[in-house]
């Protein structure tokens, strides 16, 4: 829908955004340094946890933040074994994109008043890719997609989370829908369990992929042997990244651009991995 039929609303002037990923901080870390981004990263949850980026693309560039959420969530959810929801939000709209894998990312969108603005179907996608319930959870979110003249968009996204509760989404206390994206990042940094994601230099991002090539379910493609079957992948890691970053490129997002790169480096480092690594 072209941006001039958004009116600004509650959500407020100031972007924001989060990334909840279903894993455990430890496992998140390293595929969070890969986006090379200054990250807080907290538990949201006995399975979850949340990235609360300090949101400089959107913030001192051009590119809109659901554009760039949309591309990081991509790049973190090819990179590891589990699935990314990014939130985002700004004084037009807000919604939500879910990548898993290499699956095509779906998403909603919301007005600032609330108006609904995306495709019915995307919530059942939604709910079959989280596994929550196909009856009841579905129905909670189809009314997310009906006109509601007491819910905004800030609204939409907590009713979202309500729902997430059942897969086991708990953020942590003041990290809410709507706020800016300083005043989440202060937020975050404070807690005692807070992790700081900080962009590395080229031997730790090699590093952290490493790790997170290991970890994830290319891992058993990627094995010490180096046999054909892991180079194959490795290649079409690369053949699917370049033209993906190529189209970033084109369309100047930052969130696109990463999500290729990291493919294109993950192809590499898996071409390379039965040489840094010792076989058995």
């Amino acid at each position: 829908m072209p941006s001039r039929a958004f009116r600004p609303g509650p959500v407020g002037p100031a972007p924001g955004a989060l990334l909840l990923c279903r894993s455990e901080p430890g496992s998140v870390a390293p595929a969070a340094q890969l986006l090379r981004e200054r990250m807080v990263l907290a538990p949201s949850g006995g399975e979850w946890s949340v990235l609360v980026p300090e949101g400089r693309p959107w913030l001192h560039g051009e590119e809109p933040v659901d554009r760039v959420l949309t591309g990081w969530a991509t790049a973190l959810a090819v990179a590891a074994p589990w699935p990314v929801l990014a939130l985002w939000w700004d004084a037009d709209r807000a919604g939500y994109t879910l990548a898993s894998g290499f699956r095509r990312p779906v998403g909603y969108v919301w007005l600032a008043n609330g108006t609904p603005a995306g495709e019915d179907e995307a919530m059942g996608t939604f709910a079959a890719r989280l596994g929550l319930d196909p009856v009841l959870d579905l129905q909670s979110l189809e009314r997310l997609t009906r006109p509601d003249p007491d819910a905004d968009a800030r609204a939409r996204l907590r009713g979202l989370l309500a729902v997430l509760t059942r897969v086991g989404v708990a953020l942590p206390a003041g990290l809410a829908p709507g706020e800016p994206a300083g005043r989440l990042r202060e937020l975050a940094r404070v807690r005692p369990d807070a992790l700081p994601i900080e962009p590395g230099g080229r031997r730790d991002i090699v590093r952290a992929g490493l790790d997170v090539v290991e970890d994830s379910p290319l891992g058993p493609w990627l094995p010490r042997t180096g046999s054909p079957g892991s180079r194959a992948l490795a290649l079409a890691q690369v053949t699917v990244g370049l033209p993906l970053a190529a189209w970033g490129v084109r369309r100047h997002s930052g969130g696109w651009i990463t999500a290729g790169a990291l493919l294109v480096a993950h192809g590499a480092l898996g071409l390379a991995y039965g040489l840094a690594v010792p076989r058995d």
